[in-house]
């Protein structure tokens, strides 16, 4: 296994490489959008930055398992350590030319995603869990080789008379924002992708419930990043934090948090 800090290094590097092929179709005319077998859409920028990301981790990590959302065949049995990535989170934002889409790798190791990087190369945000496994900003210019200049992540102090929540802007449904009018709400955001856990990560939220359907690589990224702010993701059912491995790679409902919010028990 790589050392900590060669690993920030080829994930930050490969993040940007990957920012930048899907960039190249974001700014075309030819997005090549398809439907995988579950209906949802994949587009030429998710292949694209899958190939630049599995390449680059199959050469520098081949030491550890990979999972990929695009690559079915890395579904299969599960390892106590593992690399697991999205190449393109946030694909029906992408479509849309909203800017809420991100690329997502992460470091699992015993259940436990221990390191990771969200990039939104539309944004111009990129978040990850540095050597010592602490959670930064980088702030640009984004040079693949050198880093810029970060700054460490941390949480906010939550108002209990009106916390800020953010919640997805594709997956909003009657059941989320049932959970969510239990608490006093100051401020409503949305947010596409991971982005979300990030925004918790930064203090520039305070919960994230997800009451639906979502995949290991779609949250250990941003889970990581959470984590390393002092964050939490817990199961919905039962506030447990949330396990990575299972089988299938499906996650339960759960809930992003700053732990000086206090949750509410689902009805």
């Amino acid at each position: 296994m790589l050392r900590a800090d060669d690993r920030v290094s080829l994930f930050r590097r490969l993040a940007l490489e990957a920012g930048a092929q899907i960039m190249s179709v974001y700014d075309s005319t030819d997005m090549g959008v398809e439907s995988k077998a579950d209906d949802s859409p994949v587009t030429r920028a998710d292949r694209l930055a899958d190939d630049v990301i599995s390449a680059g981790l199959r050469a520098e990590m081949s030491d550890v398992a990979l999972v990929t959302e695009e690559q079915a065949d890395t579904h299969g049995a599960t390892a106590s350590t593992f690399l697991i990535v999205d190449p393109l989170d946030g694909t029906k934002e992408f479509i849309k030319r909203h800017g809420d889409f991100t690329v997502n790798i992460a470091l699992v190791v015993d259940g436990v995603p221990v390191a990771g990087i969200v990039y939104a190369p539309a944004k111009g945000r990129m978040f990850y869990t540095d050597a010592d496994g602490v959670s930064v900003e980088e702030l640009g210019p984004f040079d693949p080789v050198n880093p810029g200049q970060t700054r460490p992540l941390h949480l906010s102090a939550p108002d209990a008379a009106g916390l800020i929540v953010v919640a997805s802007k594709s997956h909003r449904d009657a059941a989320t924002d049932a959970y969510i009018n239990r608490y006093n709400v100051a401020d409503m955001r949305s947010a596409g992708s991971s982005l979300k856990f990030c925004l918790v990560a930064a203090g520039e939220a305070d919960l994230y419930p997800r009451l639906g359907r979502t995949m290991e690589w779609d949250t250990a990224a941003g889970d990581a990043v959470l984590r390393g702010a002092g964050g939490q993701v817990l199961r919905f059912d039962d506030h447990t934090p949330l396990h990575y491995g299972k089988p299938g790679y499906e996650n339960p409902f759960f809930i992003a948090r700053n732990p000086k919010v206090d949750l509410v028990l689902p009805e």
